[in-house]
Order: structure tokens, then sequence, then C-alpha cells
């Protein structure tokens, strides 16, 4: 009898140590820890309000972590700090994994600020005057953005065959007020709001400026690569973790955020089909 209880004992033992060593290992993958890198603003605020809760019902245990600048975060990125990130579109992801040698990759877009045409000298883009000055930013990529807007709200005509991606006051071929283009920091822009007529602003900086993206005159009808994305290494595109936030993103829940917290965001196709 003792050794038959004994034996009994050690096979319980053996399952009790395993089942205890799965549940640990459940335990671990339900409190996963991982980091999320964003800007300071609208899109920390996108995650916090619209995708940690997501993934923590997931089982995530989500880090956010804030930069002041578009450098750091893509090299936090790339160092294994952060585990995804949302700041950037895809023109910038691209050319700045280019040009640092960074093996990065896109998930999806999501409901971005668009950049506005703002003023306080002028109620509508019909009362414009002739002459007058219109601050737009000074980087080739959201320069060519303020032409395009500008170009759909109907105030200056392009010449044939240009590039979207690169058009610049070279590429105007009508300028039918003509307006005097001062090309300046995007980051200074909101603060030309008053004392410009007309000033093009991108959306992430009026956003942190306090400007309400409705009051623009006129908002940019934006194209999907100049919507920002969820970026994460591209050995990871694959991963459960892409998927979870993927499918957090693509959620009910998601959409439902983004309209009552996130108003004049403009969404990508996807969202739209």
């Amino acid at each position: 009898m003792k050794k038959t209880n004994w034996v009994w004992s050690v096979a319980t033992l053996g399952a009790l140590v395993t089942l205890s060593a799965c549940g640990d290992s459940n335990a671990g993958e339900d409190s996963q820890e991982i980091s999320f890198g964003a800007t300071a603003g609208p899109y920390s605020d996108m995650l916090t309000k619209a995708i940690v809760p997501g993934l923590e019902e997931k089982g995530y245990s989500v880090t956010i972590n804030e930069y002041q600048d578009y450098i750091i975060p893509n090299r936090e990125l790339a160092n294994g700090t952060d585990d995804a990130n949302l700041f950037q579109h895809q023109v910038y992801l691209d050319a700045f994994a280019e040009n640092n040698d960074l093996d990065l990759a896109s998930l999806l877009t999501v409901p971005t600020a668009p950049m506005g045409i703002y003023s306080e000298a002028y109620q509508t883009l019909d009362d414009i005057e002739e002459g007058i000055e219109v601050a737009i930013p000074n980087d080739p990529t959201n320069g060519a953005r303020a032409f395009l807007m500008l170009e759909d709200a109907g105030l200056i005509t392009f010449k044939d065959e240009i590039d979207p991606l690169t058009v610049s006051i070279q590429d105007v071929d009508e300028n039918k007020h003509n307006l005097q283009f001062v090309e300046l920091e995007a980051a200074q822009l909101p603060r030309e709001v008053g004392q410009k007529p007309l000033t093009a602003v991108p959306g992430n900086f009026a956003l942190s400026a306090g400007l309400d993206l409705t009051t623009a005159l006129e908002l940019e009808n934006m194209a999907d690569q100049y919507r920002n994305v969820v970026a994460v290494r591209s050995e990871d595109v694959d991963g459960q973790l892409a998927q979870d936030i993927q499918a957090v993103i693509e959620s009910e829940e998601f959409e439902a955020v983004i309209d009552e917290e996130f108003e004049g965001f403009g969404k990508p196709d996807w969202m739209e089909q």
C-alpha cells in the first residue's frame, strides 16, 4: 500500500506541475507587456482612447512612449524599445527607413487629422482678396499637400503631368488671386493663424495648438499615402501582436471612438468601404 500510495503521489504531483506550468504560460501571454510609440498629441490620444483598451482586452499590458520629434520613434522601434508606433504617414515611413537603413513596415492606415486652411480674416475662401499672403509648410511632403489642397479649393491650377507627391510652386500654372506663398516650418504655422490672411496647417500641429479642425475654411482631401500608419519591424509584420493590433483597429469599437472623440479626422479608404 505504501508503494502504491507513493506512485500515485508522484503521478499526481507530476500532473499538478504540468497544469501549473501551463497556467503560468497562459498568464504570461495574458499579461504580455508591449510598448507603443507615438508623438505627443492626437495620436497618443488615439492610442489611449481607441487602441490600448482593445489590446488590453486581448491580454496585453501596454506602455505608451511619447516623443517630441519624428526622428526618435522609428529608431526606438527599430532597436526594440518599442513594439509598434503611430505618428507618421506612409511616405515619411518609406523615406525614413530607406535613408536610415531601417527594416520597418506599416500594418494599416488609421483615421488622420487633415491639413486645413485657417483664417481669422475671412469667413470663406470666396472672400479672399488679390495678392494676399498664404503661409504653407516649407518641407517638400507637406508643401505638396498644401498645394494640392489649394488646387482642390479652386485657388490655383497645375501644369500637366505633375507628381502629386512632389508638386511645388514651380508646378503652378495659374494663380487666380496672385497669392503670395510664404514657406515656414510646419510647427510654426499655427502661430501664423491670425498673422497671415491664410495659413495651411497640418492636422497634428493644428490640434496640438488647440485649433478646431471643423473651423478650417478648407480641409484636404487626403490621399491614403498621407494618412498615418501603425508601423512595426518588418520581421514582426505577420506576428501575433500585429494581427491583434489590426483586429482592434478594424473593430466596430475602434470606429465608434473615432466618430465620438476625433471629429474631423479623415478615414482611410478601407473604413469607407
